[in-house]
């Protein structure tokens, strides 16, 4: 049978949403899945370890790959770069492996552009009041900085015509699965095993 490639997974949707939990359970489930490692122009923290955290780079290394456009999408975060490499999303994707990617909705619009064959699945919360109470809920934020947050976060809900599945994160439990219900039916798609099966067509003619 023919080698089945992998398949690109990207998980957005507006801060606070709770995407983070959603991978960290997704991954916690799912061995197979690689998560894609970001590049970084930032110091390495102690305990981090190259090409396993990050891929750590220099600025003039990080703008090199921009002007090459090796990055699939790429922001600047406190005057650093953080991006996301080209080459190890191909190449692991050529062995076979699903990469599963957790970003920003302005990220995910720009590896969009880059690598429109991805699978986009736009993280929904219940309700903005949800929404609020969850960003409120952790403490970390001024109130200018919750409505903030919450203006960009209906900008950034209107933006969901852009992705191919939505999930309502109203319990991680039950977004788990329906990302994993994704997976599957994606890798059973015709257009992905049609491949395959002509394959063992002509081996069996010949």
């Amino acid at each position: 049978m023919v080698a089945e490639k992998g398949i690109l997974f990207i998980l957005s949707g507006p801060s606070g949403v709770g995407k983070g939990t959603v991978r960290k359970r997704l991954f916690e489930e799912s061995t197979e899945l690689q998560y894609s490692i970001s590049m970084t122009t930032r110091q390495k923290r102690p305990g981090e370890v190259d090409g396993v955290d990050y891929f750590y780079k220099t600025n003039e290394e990080f703008e090199r790959l921009i002007g090459q456009n090796q990055l699939l999408e790429h922001a600047k975060y406190v005057n650093n770069y953080y991006g996301t490499p080209r080459k190890y999303v191909e190449e692991t994707l050529e062995k076979g492996l699903d990469v599963f990617l957790e970003i920003e909705v302005q990220g995910a619009l720009q590896v969009k552009e880059n690598f429109p064959q991805g699978v986009f699945i736009f993280l929904f919360p219940p309700s903005l009041v949800e929404l609020k109470n969850r960003i409120v809920n952790r403490g970390t934020e001024s109130q200018e900085l919750v409505l903030n947050r919450l203006k960009e976060a209906r900008k950034e809900i209107e933006m969901m015509d852009a992705y191919d599945y939505v999930v309502v994160n109203d319990n991680v439990d039950h977004a788990v699965a329906k990302v994993k219900a994704i997976i599957q039916s994606e890798h059973l798609k015709r257009v992905r095993v049609a491949k395959q099966y002509k394959k063992i067509l002509e081996d069996e003619i010949h």
